[in-house]
Order: structure tokens, then sequence, then C-alpha cells
């Protein structure tokens, strides 16, 4: 067992309310429950020694391991193979059937042994609350609990469990044919603990689990060149996605950094505005209307709680319950990945102000008539509203995307998306015929477009630029097309396109912008963006380059790793990098496929 794993050496599995990270060695080493943005219960991979984790695999020096999914799901096989024999452990978590939060999460970890006869250890070592809080072990005939104050964690098994302290171990040797398993069952103190697992039920369980995924898969509308692809990343969306609310969050994961030894280590466990925004298209266009339609009405949520308050519509990011109480803190006892700390929880951007995110909004509100219909008349109200306050509001300096800690600037893709946000508000109020003032909102839209050509163009680079005050280039500004700011093929567009090849791309890797020519606050460096990438690939493939977008998309496909996931970042040596698997990578991939896709066909004639 590796202390720290690569990144991306780990799948992933989750119930739609919480999720855990299994690696390739077969060890849990993320779990946080009964929510995404709980505190931990394993968290190897924040502190080998004090995060505590759940491993169940062979012990053979000359063992090979191989993961994958089982195809159209989000159940998880590790495979190990050596001259003894060739055994799997297959992960998953049933499904609640009711959208009701839970504090009961279960994950089930069956293993059997399809040629030879393989020995298997399980060690079960949990750290509660980050590793903060002790707990002591019952053990008897029929499992083992670890109690602690508020929770216990129910171990289940096929097989008798030994004492270890407060953990427990366990060998079992099976041969061809047979199969075992594990039931480890978070719940509040004193819940009911989980019936002992058979080979049967655990058979059930399974089935269960791989229908409800294939049934959901059933409603994609993609034929495209990559249904694989796609669709992984349209489950890896669901699976990060808080069925009680409809939330999307950024990554399973927190505190894994940008840059191993360096300070980039955040906690992405939330819901940012910008992110679950853009992933109304993406489910859109796959066909997942009822997910699209339950962010919105997450967001319109979170509109309305602010109405008639002295503080901005919308905050940055929030809890998945909508929650806005985001503190960040650090835990000193953990010495994060490969000592990547501090390690933080909380997150202090949340207060930053970042004026693109309603324009992101509105983008939301407005796209897919599946989604605009949903807008009652309280909805629209309270839309209208927030558009009223932007007009007043959008010309300011903020900390912009990229949450930088260097001060307030004017970001060119601030006002983009202030301009968006006007744009997609005068389009719903003609659709639905509402009620608007629009002269106001057209006056605030056109001064927000004058303004960004008149000030984020660089005459030097022939480009737009990260923000006023110097000649930067930014990647975010590679949405300007696919929002309607700018025409594709606009000979401005096109020379900015060509910028960002000469300063941001790395062998079609995409870099967000260079720290060293605009400081961000924060020491270290940090490798491309994926997200990045892949919006390069969309911009190419709107402006006309087909061969260099298919290029770059077919060759960023190599840097998945090897169940389909990507991290926020590719390191310098084709690492992944960042927390994992981030949301929005796998939704800009989902945006870059289908507008490749579709220009692609048309080149056809098809």
């Amino acid at each position: 067992m590796d202390r720290y794993p690569p990144i991306a050496d780990h799948g992933l599995v989750g119930d739609l309310q919480t999720a855990a990270l299994v690696s390739s060695q077969g060890v849990v080493d993320w779990f946080a429950a009964p929510r995404f943005d709980s505190p931990s219960v394993f968290a190897a991979l924040l502190d080998h020694d004090r995060g505590g984790y759940l491993r169940l695999a062979p012990e053979h020096p000359d063992g090979i391991c191989k993961q994958l999914y089982y195809p159209d799901t989000a159940v998880l096989v590790t495979r190990f193979m050596s001259p003894d024999g060739v055994g799997e452990v297959i992960d998953f978590m049933p499904l609640s059937e009711s959208r009701t939060a839970t504090d009961r999460h279960t994950l089930i970890r069956v293993v059997r042994v399809v040629r030879g006869t393989v020995e298997f250890v399980l060690e079960c070592r949990p750290r509660f609350d980050y590793g903060r809080a002790e707990h002591e072990l019952e053990l008897g005939d029929d499992g083992a609990v670890f109690r602690t104050h508020g929770t216990d964690g129910h171990l289940r098994s096929t097989f008798p469990l030994e004492r270890d302290g407060q953990d427990v171990r366990a060998r079992v040797r099976l041969s061809a044919g047979q199969s075992g398993g594990v039931v480890f069952t978070v719940c509040a103190s004193g819940g009911e603990p989980p019936e002992t697992p058979t080979v049967d039920g655990l058979t059930g369980q399974f089935d269960q689990v791989t229908r409800f995924w294939r049934q959901w898969l059933r409603q994609s509308r993609y034929r495209g060149r990559w249904p694989e692809l796609v669709h992984r990343s349209a489950i890896t969306l669901k699976l990060l996605t808080y069925a009680p609310t409809g939330a999307l969050i950024a990554a399973a994961t927190m505190g894994l950094p940008e840059q191993v030894g360096g300070e980039r280590n955040w906690d992405y466990r939330f819901t940012w505005v910008r992110d679950g925004a853009l992933s109304v298209r993406a489910m859109l266009d796959l066909g997942f209307a009822d997910e699209a339609v339950a962010f919105v009405h997450w967001l319109v949520d979170r509109l309305r709680e602010r109405e008639g308050k002295e503080e901005e519509p919308l905050q940055t990011m929030y809890r998945i319950d909508g929650n806005a109480d985001l503190p960040e803190e650090t835990l000193d006892h953990f010495e994060g990945y490969r000592g990547s700390s501090p390690v933080r929880i909380g997150n202090g951007a949340a207060d930053q102000l970042q004026l693109d995110i309603y324009g992101e909004a509105l983008y939301a509100v407005s796209e897919g008539s599946a989604v605009a219909q949903q807008a009652s008349s309280e909805g629209w109200r309270t839309v209208a509203r927030t558009l009223d306050w932007l007009a007043d509001a959008w010309d300011r300096p903020d900390e912009g995307i990229w949450e930088t800690r260097g001060g307030r600037k004017d970001f060119t893709y601030s006002r983009v998306m202030s301009w968006v946000a006007f744009d997609r508000g005068l389009r719903l109020s003609e659709t639905l015929r509402r009620p608007a003032d629009v002269d106001r909102w057209r006056k605030a839209r056109d001064a927000v477009y004058d303004q960004v050509m008149d000030r984020g163009w660089s005459e030097k680079e022939r480009a737009f630029v990260q923000h006023y005050d110097e000649d930067v280039l930014d990647a975010s500004l590679l949405l300007m097309p696919s929002v309607g700011f700018t025409a594709p093929r606009d000979s401005a567009w096109l020379s900015t396109l060509d910028a960002m090849d000469r300063k941001l791309v790395s062998d079609s890797l995409v870099y967000r912008y260079d720290p060293a020519a605009s400081p961000d606050g924060l020491r270290g460096s940090e490798g491309t963006f994926s997200l990045c990438t892949f919006l390069y690939v969309d911009a190419l493939a709107r402006a006309g380059r087909l061969s260099q977008a298919r290029y770059t998309f077919e060759k960023m496909q190599t840097y998945a790793n090897h169940v389909g996931l990507f991290a926020e970042e590719i390191g310098p040596s084709g690492e992944q990098l960042g927390n994992f698997p981030q949301a929005f990578t796998h939704l800009s991939l989902i945006k870059a496929a289908i507008t490749l896709d579709e220009a692609l066909d048309a080149e056809d004639g098809r």
C-alpha cells in the first residue's frame, strides 16, 4: 500500500449524497459522511497516518492491479492478478429511493475470485472528524462498531473480524468461484445496525445499483463520436450532484494540491454558482432535463433568500443545502498529500466579489425551453430584481473567476458575463412575455459591451486580455464566442485565439493565465487547467479550426485516468493535480464533444 498513490490512481463511487475514492490498490482513502461536505471518516489521501482508510486487497509481491467501471454504471471493479490467482473487489454504494437527505450511508465491497486462489486482507481504520475524534471499538460475533461522539461506523462481513487495537483486521482465502464481502455503514449514534451480509444479498444489491445507473443513462441523447468518454463524464456529474437539493459540487475532495508541496490546496466540496450554472447546458444537451431543472430551482432559491437585504444577491458558492456559511480554517494536524499544506476546510473565496456569477446564473435560467418554462411568476420577479440591481452594480473591480487573492481588478471575463446576464434577461423577458425594465437592461448591456471593446482589448497583443490594467491573457475568455459576446470567426476573436496559442498553450494543453505576469497573491506555480483545454477545443471548433480541435480533444483524452476521470490540472510530467474528479472539467468535456461533433458533422455534410 502506497502512502500516497497518484491522485489519478482512483475511481469514484457514490450514492448521490456523498462519495468515496477507491485507489487501484483497493484502498478507500477518502470518504466523508453523511454529506459531501461533512467531516471525513477516511482521509488517508491527506494524511496516511492520521486520516484513516479501509483496505481490502491481496498481499502478493508479484501482483498487478487493474481498475475499471462496469459499463454504463458507477460500479467500480478493482482486479488483482498474480501467479496464484485472479481476484476482484467490486465497490458501490446503494442509492436511496427517496431524495430526502439521510444520515445513513453504506459502502459495499464485494470480493470474489475468478481464477486460482487468492488471500485477501481487510484493514478498517476509520478516523472520524478529519482525524480529530477518538473512537472506541465494539467487536462481536455479528461485526464491529466504531463509536465516536454523534456517529457510529458499522462494519459487517461474511468472514470473521479480528481486533487490532481500536481498529479491525481480517484475512480470507477464496478459491475460484467463491465470493464474500464487507459492508461499512456510517449513521448517527444509536442508529440501527446493518444486517450481516450474505453473498446472495450482496448480489441483489449489486444488481439493483447496476440497473439504476443503466436506466438513468438510457435518457442520454448523445450519438456522437465519443460515447464512452461523454457518458462517463455524465455519470461523474450525476455522482457529484446532491440529490436532495440538485446542487452540484465542484469536486468530491478537499485539500488535494495544484502543486505538490505547495499551498494551493482548497476545499471543493461546495456548490459554485458558476460550475452548476454551466452544467445546465451540458445536461440539457444530453437529455437530462430533471437534473438541469433541479439546479435552476436551487439557484433561484438562493437569489430569493437575499431579496430586500443590503448585500450581494448571490454568493460565489454555497453548501449543498444552500447554507452560505463556509468559514475557512486549516487542519494543522494533517500533513497534506505528499506534504502539501496547509490542508483547508471551508473556503474563504465564498466572500469574494465575483460579478461573473450573475451572467452564469442568467445563462442557466435561460438555456433551453425545458428550463425556461419553469420560471414561475415569483421566480421571474426575483430574476428581474436581480438584473435591476446589476444594472447599477456591474461596473466594479472584483476578484474574478479564478478567485485570485491579489486584490480586485477590472476583469474582462466578469464584464463579459455581466453582458450575458442582461442579454439573457432580455431574451427571457421576450420569450416568457414577462414585465421588465427592458430599456434599462438594454442600456446596461450595451454599456458593458462598449467598455469591453474599448478597455478589454490590447493592441499590443492583438487580443482580449485578462483585465484592463495589463496585457495578460486569460483562458476564461475562451467562453466569449459560446455565450455570443463575439462571433466565433470575427477577426478580433481569431486574433485572440492566435495570441492564446502563443502564450497559454503548451503542447495542446492550456494554462489559465501566467501567474508571473499577473500575480495572484499565492506562492508557487500550477499546471495546465483541464477545463481550459476543453474550452479551447470548443473555441477552435467554433472558429472552423477542426483538425486542430479534434487533435487537441483526442490528445486530451490520453490524460484522463484509467477509468476516464479528470482532476483539475495536468502537471508538468503529465500527472493529474488538484481536487478529483472535478465537475467543471467534465462538463466542459461534454460541451467540447458536442460542439466538435456538430462541426465535424457539418463539414461532412451530415
